[in-house]
């Protein structure tokens, strides 16, 4: 076994992706859980394994969402606390769609202060928003296994064909120019207070997302300091 591993390799890395819809932040985590091998919490996933298993915390959020209402912001907290506590985020994880308030970050520092651990970066991947509601819009993903691809700057090798499972793709019905539009300054306006919150707290580091791909990942590596 080669015993000069890279320094980056041993340290761990807790880390929030933050960026908005079509930024290309899929394809971003996809690439930081696999180089440092640690866990991709998403809060959309958290909150369907715990419904389908059943779990308390799950049957309360079901109990909002099926109500059509949010789900409070101390439940989403006790979600991924609860989430963070299991044995794979000890090497770390990256955080997706979590936390979206002030408010969630604060409770977020005060959840991560219990465990004794610290926050090392908060990436947020930064595009125009006119490219975004290009890239909405052509946006494709796949049926089964959700991965997704782009029809002008990621397409699949074989058009309407997932590369990685082989099942077909489609396009969201809410992926047209008018809802993504608004979905895109719904998002802006929410976070840029999160984005502030950080900035003031000297952890993050803002990405042009509007290169291509492997220049993003290349620029997200280093701002890690592990190029």
């Amino acid at each position: 076994m080669n015993t000069f591993i890279k320094i980056w390799e041993m340290v761990l890395m807790r880390l929030i992706l933050l960026g908005p819809p079509g930024a290309g932040k899929g394809t971003q985590a996809s690439g930081i859980i696999e180089k440092f091998d640690i866990p991709h919490i998403s809060t959309g996933d958290i909150f369907r394994k715990n419904i389908k298993e059943g779990t308390n915390l799950g049957k309360k959020a079901k109990e909002y969402m099926d109500q059509g209402l949010l789900v409070p912001d101390e439940l989403v907290v006790a979600i991924v606390e609860d989430r963070l506590q299991q044995e794979d985020c000890k090497k770390g994880f990256l955080l997706d769609g979590f936390p979206r308030t002030v408010i969630q970050a604060e409770q977020l520092d005060k959840v991560l202060d219990n465990m004794n651990v610290a926050l090392d970066k908060v990436i947020n991947i930064d595009v125009d928003k006119s490219i975004l509601v290009e890239r909405a819009v052509g946006r494709r993903i796949c049926k089964s296994c959700g991965a997704t691809f782009h029809i002008q700057f990621n397409p699949p090798k074989e058009a309407g064909v997932c590369d990685k499972c082989g099942e077909a793709l489609y396009q969201r019905a809410d992926d047209n120019e008018e809802t993504v539009s608004k979905r895109i300054e719904v998002y802006l306006n929410e976070t840029q207070p999160l984005i502030e919150y950080y900035k003031n707290k000297g952890m993050i580091a803002t990405i042009d997302g509007q290169q291509e791909i492997d220049k993003v990942f290349k620029d997200v590596l280093s701002s890690l300091g592990a190029e």
